[in-house]
């Protein structure tokens, strides 16, 4: 009977699940929900998309990581879930792109965008007269050696996973998780204080939809590794089987570089010669 249940090859063939169709229905109501929310509707079913969504992103998670523990994850498993990582982030990065696009489209051709807005307009410069920009060598670079500290810390967890050094691996995850914390309530506090909002300018626009979404990845980002520090509190990742935590890892290098570029591109870059706030 033993023999007969034995696994005689490197793949692995998912059991029959239930959340691709329940994720499926959660991200329907989750759109719908958010666009009749956005028309003035009450935002239960946006509430009840959300929920779903992230219901089954716990219990399917939750699967992945049996499977693991099971040795369902060999090495050539492990391969092609890196393969998915990697494609995930790459389909990130063009996410990005199309915010940057937006904004040097509009700070290129500032005159021809911001008279499409209807916005008043003098000149062609950029940002658009009377918008006060943020000092980009105050909190914007604090938040940037925050980001770049966290990138160490977490680095110095994995190193410390590779040398089974589990004190070393809870530490640097800790450390991580504190610094993506602080670096959202920089950016939230930030926000506070705006000089321009998300409706009265192009800049405004791009700005808030390029940082924000920045924002929303760091908070995912964090939650992952927040989950990452729980498994390894309890001992899960070795130094032969830690894609979890590896997968977390990628994912917060990926947000690291995404806000050098948006730091130098629309903190530094776009306010040369604009009023600072």
């Amino acid at each position: 009977m033993a023999d007969a249940h034995a696994k005689h090859h490197d793949y692995h063939l998912v059991d029959p699940s239930a959340w691709p169709i329940v994720g499926a229905i959660g991200a329907f109501v989750l759109a719908i929900g958010a666009v009749t929310w956005m028309h003035g509707s009450p935002a239960w079913a946006m509430l009840i998309g959300f929920a779903i969504v992230f219901y089954t992103m716990f219990g399917w998670w939750r699967d992945v990581v049996r499977e693991a523990h099971k040795g369902d994850h060999t090495p050539v498993v492990q391969l092609h879930l890196r393969y998915g990582m990697i494609l995930f982030i790459a389909s990130e990065v063009m996410f990005f792109v199309a915010w940057f696009w937006a904004f040097f489209d509009a700070s290129l051709f500032a005159g021809e965008e911001i008279q499409a807005a209807r916005v008043e307009f003098t000149g062609g410069s950029w940002p658009p007269q009377g918008v006060e920009v943020f000092d980009p060598w105050h909190l914007p670079l604090i938040n940037t050696l925050i980001l770049l500290t966290s990138g160490t810390t977490v680095t110095w967890a994995h190193h410390a996973l590779l040398h089974d050094d589990r004190k070393g691996l809870v530490q640097g995850l800790a450390l991580t998780v504190v610094l993506g914390l602080i670096f959202t309530a920089v950016q939230a506090y930030e926000y506070q204080h705006a000089a321009f909002s998300f409706a009265g300018s192009i800049y405004g626009a791009t700005f808030f939809m390029a940082t924000g979404f920045h924002g929303f990845h760091v908070i995912v980002g964090t939650i992952f590794l927040i989950v990452c520090l729980v498994r390894a509190m309890k001992g899960h990742f070795t130094s032969k089987q830690h894609f979890g935590f590896e997968a977390a890892a990628w994912y917060w290098h990926f947000v690291d570089v995404v806000w050098l570029f948006l730091f130098f591109a629309i903190y530094v870059w776009a306010s040369v010669g604009a009023v600072y706030h």
